[in-house]
């Protein structure tokens, strides 16, 4: 009897596990509410005073009107939501962002790498890594009968991200990434360079403060070329973890196929941050 209800309990921890595993693989925001609500047993919130160096660990939801790709002049033209994931220890940390269409289907995954070549009150110089993602949707129809199916591609890229800080407010940097298209031999070759200015953290009342970014950057993908102007607006509350940004892309020289004249977008988005410590 003992080896009969200890097989049928094995039986049961599979099953609960094959299922847990297909809800997250089906469901990857379930990685992030999971971190949010079940950190690991071996730590807890940093309290002040320590002196230990601590795992960070950070993340937020977006949702906007309009999603808007990491290479803003594509965009996906409809409603979606962002989960992103940060944990990391002194330089290094591993970043996994989850994009969707707000009807549940998935648009891009980034799985980043980062450390942090420099940090300091002056300058602050970022490199990474990620693999990528990029789902699209297709209807095939056999005997009459309509299909939807999703594929993905995949994308390997490195990012580099120096930054000079002029003022507490005021700093300048450059933004480049490569990104190398596995699977897709149209769009094999993905370069962009861009040259930014940012007025961060602008006081307009005791409780509220605004970001302004305006950017300028060069694209090239493949052998086709192009300029474009954007500029991000950000307003958060103080003490509030909820805070509302707007996004514009102009297009100022056309060469690039599939890039849209004029793009913006508005989002409200939810962030956290914790420290924590081992046991």
């Amino acid at each position: 009897m003992t080896t009969l209800i200890g097989f049928f309990a094995k039986a049961i921890e599979k099953e609960w596990k094959m299922r847990l595993f297909d809800i997250l693989f089906a469901h990857p925001m379930a990685i992030l509410i999971l971190a949010l609500l079940f950190p690991p047993s071996e730590a807890f919130a940093q309290k002040a005073g320590d002196t230990r160096v601590p795992t960070e660990l950070s993340g937020g939801i977006t949702v906007t009107n309009n999603g808007i790709s990491l290479i803003p002049t594509f965009t996906l033209g409809k409603p979606a939501v962002t989960f992103d994931l940060a944990i990391g220890k002194r330089k290094l940390s591993f970043e996994p962002e989850f994009q969707f269409s707000l009807d549940g289907k998935p648009w891009t995954f980034f799985f980043w790498g980062r450390y942090k070549l420099v940090s300091n009150q002056k300058f602050f110089i970022r490199t990474g890594l990620h693999e990528a993602l990029a789902f699209s949707n297709s209807t095939t129809t056999v005997n009459g009968v309509s299909k939807e199916s999703i594929s993905a591609q995949r994308y390997l890229a490195g990012e580099f991200a120096p930054n000079y800080f002029l003022t507490k407010h005021l700093g300048i940097g450059i933004y480049y990434i490569y990104s190398y298209g596995i699977d897709n031999e149209f769009v094999r070759n993905t370069n962009l360079l861009m040259f930014h200015v940012n007025f961060s953290n602008l006081k307009l009342s005791d409780q509220w403060s605004a970001s302004i970014m305006p950017q300028i950057y060069f694209l090239r993908i493949n052998q086709n070329n192009g300029f474009n102007l954007t500029s991000s607006l950000s307003l958060v509350k103080r003490n509030f973890p909820v805070s509302f940004s707007a996004f514009v892309n102009k297009t100022l020289s056309y060469g690039i196929p599939g890039s849209k004249n004029f793009v913006w977008n508005a989002s409200l988005i939810y962030t956290f941050h914790r420290n924590l410590v081992e046991r």
